[in-house]
């Protein structure tokens, strides 16, 4: 199971989503990176839905959105890959 997480402007805490396949997110990744760099022009807002939690769905307004990423949940550990960037090996 992958997690794409969004940071938003002035707000402490980031919106997740979770998707089965790591294709799927990068493909949400991209299209969130296009809207942000105005390649799509008739969308301000994306909208988003989880796989883990079917009736999760979540709207975005591109222009608040400040950090996009990506990590895996390991059900081997029992819990998740530290998301972010880790000086730890």
């Amino acid at each position: 199971m992958y997690s794409l997480e969004i940071s938003l402007r002035y707000s402490p805490f980031p919106i997740s989503i979770q998707k089965k396949e790591y294709e799927d997110v990068l493909g949400i990744l991209n299209e969130i990176k296009n809207l942000m760099n105005g390649i799509n022009q008739n969308s301000s807002f994306i909208e988003l839905h989880c796989e883990k939690m079917k009736d999760k769905v979540v709207v975005v307004l591109i222009k608040e959105i400040i950090a996009v990423q990506i990590y895996e949940k390991s059900a081997v550990a029992g819990g998740s890959k530290r998301p972010g960037f880790s000086l730890d090996g």
